[in-house]
């Protein structure tokens, strides 16, 4: 069974720890993710997933230690936690934006982090978060001249077409 965590979300509790010591597919929320965690993350291919929308429903103050994910090249995912408790978001569009604005990522990281690392987070990145031969062709087409209008205009829905198995939808 994958494991998967909801980790050091409040406080530290050594669960990034925990998750990587199983092998475990992601460590999630990582707000109060340790340099130990983080280098424990490293060494076992644990993804990062960045949740922004509970950080900013929750009115957190203490950021997930990008800096020290990028040292380690721990992989960082972005996602919604979309819950009615704690993260009434369901925009991965603007949990882009957030993950940007609120932990400093890049445009381009916020990209890598809603595809190819999202699907090594769920266990799947030999088939899906690619634009490649032999991928799950899954993808939207934006109504945009760069990508990064898509990180830094949360409120514009420029989607022009959708794509599901190689099939417009």
């Amino acid at each position: 069974i994958p494991v998967k965590g909801h980790v050091e979300q409040l406080s530290s509790l050594g669960g990034a720890e925990l998750v990587s010591r199983y092998k475990g597919l992601s460590a999630d929320h990582i707000e109060y993710l340790t340099p130990a965690g983080v280098a424990a993350m490293s060494r076992s291919g644990t993804v990062a997933v960045l949740l922004p929308g509970a950080f900013y429903f929750l009115n957190e103050t203490r950021r997930p230690p990008v800096e020290l994910l990028r040292e380690y090249q721990v992989p960082m995912a972005v996602a919604t936690d979309y819950n009615p408790g704690t993260s009434p978001f369901a925009s991965l569009h603007l949990a882009m934006n957030m993950a940007c604005v609120k932990f400093g990522l890049t445009p381009e990281e916020a990209w890598a982090g809603v595809t190819r690392h999202a699907a090594q987070a769920l266990g799947r990145q030999a088939s899906h978060g690619r634009l490649a031969p032999g991928f799950v062709a899954d993808f939207a087409i934006w109504d945009a001249e760069h990508p990064v209008e898509m990180v830094y205009e949360p409120g514009r829905s420029p989607l022009w077409q959708r794509v599901v198995r190689g099939e417009i939808a």
